[in-house]
């Protein structure tokens, strides 16, 4: 549905825009009508569940059926009878809702390319998992993102995220269309088949502009033998597109590949929610506990204790003493790797040691110009220090690094456009998909409240208080790191104003 319009009689319905017309003229009709209209116009003739429906009007949050009921309602009013006389939305009784009209699907404008930087410019694609294993597929998928990694480091390269680069996962590849879409010349595919103690991986590079392959080799080695593979495969490609090679200081390896295994699984699993952020937390133990001097395990345990104080309504203490330790023993294994480094500024400032904090976000900078959540994390500081058009910057460069991002980003860019008192703008970033359902919804209510919106912003207070429901202003002012009091005051003022708690 994504990118797509749709018309129907007099309508044409925009959900990327969050628009309705009729006969070019807009019609008056809310997000959440917006929501459930494109759940039933993408699938035209279908019955559509009530439940279903509900999760995409109000994604992540438990509703009476009584609001949808309205919502449907007041769809039918606004739409009017469909052009056979009949309605454009049908009730299936006891079960749902049908859209009954005739759809022509129109494609959005194409996503524009994005300028070439000026420099050699690289993806790493989802390595294809050729095993008949498919729990083997963590393994693909570590192995792309640690090219990535060791691809970043290189200060002569521009290397895309992987967050953006596995938006293509498990889709057909037009290379040319990616490389556009992403913004870089070259990029990286690959497989790797797992079994018997043995790896075999096939890699190439290739030129998104003409379409050559620059590069292209097979490795068939002892699976103990795959952290060198990693690194003989980045030292092709440097070579291949910088002349000659250009090695960063040496990477801490895990030594158990279980311990390695369970943190490539654990690392996506700790923004999403606080269930799969305690999972994430089972594994992340683990790891430490088959591999206790694994500096990237120690990393993504500390960022999990510091987003379940800060996010999730977890206990400050212990969490956040212990997540300031794990943070500063992942340094203290591996003092060159970037995440290390910008994980540790993170939570140095949220202890308002923030001389530290810059000099470990530089030193971050300095050993991995590429790291975008480095930028978007700067970004977030920044706008608290009351450096806002600083802030706005670094998560415009933390967007380009990461075109496809997780949800945090838009929170981040959101909280930054607030700041800026760009209120419209910050209702806009933070009613996407990617963020709505977080914690992200205060300050979209704060920025309603801005706007004069108050009826919209105490309906999204309703909603965050759900999840948040111990939630006060006093207590948020006090445990963020701001720097000016100025930009507080202008946090709380909204915080205020939108109903939250005080």
């Amino acid at each position: 549905m994504q990118g797509s319009r749709f018309a129907f009689g007099p309508f044409v319905l925009d959900p990327g825009a969050g628009t309705l017309l009729r006969n070019n003229e807009p019609v008056a009709v809310g997000y959440r009508g917006i929501k459930l209209l494109a759940a039933l116009a993408d699938r035209p003739g279908e019955i559509l569940g009530k439940a279903e429906l509900m999760d995409a009007a109000w994604p992540g949050t438990a509703v009476e059926e009584g609001n949808l009921t309205v919502q449907i309602a007041q769809l039918r009013k606004l739409l009017g009878p469909a052009t056979d006389g009949g309605e454009w939305i049908s009730t299936v009784p006891r079960v749902g809702y049908r859209f009954t009209g005739a759809i022509e699907r129109r494609d959005g404008p194409a996503r524009k390319p994005l300028a070439l930087p000026d420099k050699p410019s690289i993806a790493v694609l989802p390595f294809v998992n050729l095993s008949n294993d498919p729990a083997q597929e963590s393994f693909a998928d570590g192995l792309a993102e640690d090219l990535t990694t060791d691809l970043s480091r290189i200060a002569g390269l521009f290397v895309i995220a992987r967050n953006s680069a596995f938006a293509y996962k498990g889709k057909a590849t037009n290379v040319r269309e990616i490389a556009q879409e992403l913004g870089v010349r070259y990029l990286l595919e690959g497989s790797a088949r797992h079994a018997g103690g043995r790896v075999r991986i096939n890699a190439q590079l290739v030129d998104a502009v003409n379409g050559d392959h620059l590069w292209a080799e097979r490795f068939d080695r002892g699976l103990e033998d795959i952290f060198a593979v990693q690194d003989e495969v980045t030292a092709k490609i440097v070579e291949a597109l910088l002349g000659r090679l250009r090695a960063p200081p040496p990477r801490n390896r895990p030594k158990s590949l279980e311990a390695y295994d369970l943190c490539v699984r654990a690392r996506k699993l700790i923004d999403d929610s606080p269930q799969t952020a305690r999972e994430a937390h089972l594994m992340l133990t683990r790891a430490v506990s088959l591999d206790p001097e694994y500096a990237e395990a120690y990393r993504w345990l500390a960022m999990n204790h510091w987003m379940g104080w800060v996010h999730w309504g977890d206990p400050i203490e212990p969490t956040r003493r212990l997540a300031l330790d794990l943070a500063r023993k992942a340094v203290a294994i591996d003092p060159n790797d970037a995440g290390c480094r910008w994980v540790l500024a993170n939570l140095l400032a949220y202890e308002r040691c923030f001389a530290e904090a810059d000099a470990e976000f530089a030193r971050a900078i300095e050993l991995d110009p590429n790291e975008a959540d480095t930028w978007a994390t700067l970004s977030d500081i920044a706008v608290l220090a009351g450096r806002v058009e600083e802030g706005l910057e670094h998560i415009r460069k933390a967007f380009r690094l990461n075109p496809f991002p997780s949800g945090w980003y838009y929170l981040t860019l959101g909280q930054a456009q607030y700041a800026a008192g760009d209120y419209e703008a910050a209702v806009e970033t933070l009613r996407r998909d990617e963020t709505y359902r977080t914690s992200s919804r205060r300050f979209l209510a704060a920025s309603l409240a801005q706007l004069g919106r108050f009826d919209e912003a105490r309906s999204e207070v309703q909603l965050f208080l759900v999840a948040n429901p111990h939630f006060t202003t006093s207590r948020w002012a006090a445990t963020e790191p701001f720097r000016d009091d100025a930009t507080r005051a202008h946090f709380v003022d909204g915080y205020l104003k939108a109903g939250l708690p005080e």
